[in-house]
């Protein structure tokens, strides 16, 4: 590595990207399963696009908050995977400063959106099922904008003083990041001075904004299952139990890594890095490309518009 990468600065007008270090010649073979992943989170949600759109019946609030969960899974996984082939592909390593705090931002803004919008289809599943006749009076097309608004709010402002923090303070002693993107605490951990007011907001963001997100998620399939098992015949109950339980596993798979890394670098849990920066890329590369599969494919409607398309 060359000596202008680790010289002593206070604006610093580039980062270099190491990739995932001790992985670097695994980089052309590991860059094989992220680009498929990416090619199919692409087509899969636009293609949930193209459907919604191209079908009336479809216009409805779950298929709305379909909408803005592919768009949501695009902007996620597009923030970061083009930069991170061009890594792995060209040992292209160097981000401008502003770039990557506007990496830092769309990464970190989207991912507060998308769990908004896993509480707002939780809502939607909530009220289809335990509320059937009051659905289409209770979540109408004006009730349904002004959730999505204040999802896509509530992320861009509870993001902002986290970017603003990170580029108000000094930097110096080197500007290398040992990760394949400007992730928020490994780009503020270059800083030379007490960033602990980062660390604290950061903290704040996951356990009351997150925590009370799948809190209500939580209640929400809790009074789900409990209407499930109160139907009065079995196939009724093996339909809906069903697409619920997909439902919760496209949750999972997007909450239980995104915690995982989140902590491991607050708290420091000792585990080897080349394995927290895969952690921290499968919950951004992961759901895009199987939310499609399991909201899109596995709806009825969906599946079967999509089929009539294929065969007109």
């Amino acid at each position: 590595m060359s000596d202008s990468n680790t010289t002593h600065f206070t604006n610093p007008s580039t980062f270099i990207l190491l990739g995932i270090p001790g992985l670097e010649v695994a980089h052309v073979w590991i860059s094989i399963p992220f680009s498929t992943m990416y090619v199919v989170a692409i087509f899969g949600n636009f293609t949930i696009l193209f459907i919604v759109k191209t079908g009336p019946s479809l216009h409805g609030p779950m298929y709305y908050f379909l909408c803005m969960l592919a768009v949501t899974d695009l902007v996620l996984s597009t923030s970061i995977l083009p930069k991170t082939l061009s890594i792995f592909w060209f040992n292209s390593r160097e981000i401008d400063f502003s770039v990557c705090l506007t990496q830092m931002y769309f990464l970190h803004c989207f991912f507060v959106v998308e769990t908004g919008i896993f509480v707002a289809m939780a809502l939607d599943c909530y009220v289809a099922i335990c509320h059937p006749l009051r659905h289409s009076t209770i979540l109408t097309n004006p009730v349904v904008a002004k959730i999505g608004l204040a999802v896509v709010l509530r992320g861009g402002m509870l993001t902002l003083p986290s970017i603003l923090l990170a580029r108000q303070w000094p930097y110096c002693g080197t500007n290398i990041i040992p990760h394949t993107d400007c992730e928020h605490l490994a780009v503020v951990k270059l800083a030379c001075a007490d960033t602990s007011v980062s660390s604290y907001y950061g903290l704040f963001v996951v356990f009351c904004v997150m925590g009370l997100d799948v809190i209500f998620i939580t209640v929400s399939y809790t009074q789900i299952i409990r209407a499930i098992f109160s139907l009065p015949t079995k196939d009724a109950r093996l339909k809906i139990f069903g697409t619920c339980s997909s439902h919760l596993s496209a949750i999972l798979a997007f909450y239980i890594p995104g915690l995982f890394s989140f902590l491991m670098y607050h708290f420091g849990l000792k585990l080897p890095l080349h394995f927290h920066i895969l952690i921290a890329n499968m919950y951004l590369l992961v759901p895009p490309m199987i939310n499609p599969i399991i909201y899109g494919v596995r709806t009825k409607q969906n599946r079967d518009r999509l089929l009539r398309l294929i065969t007109h």
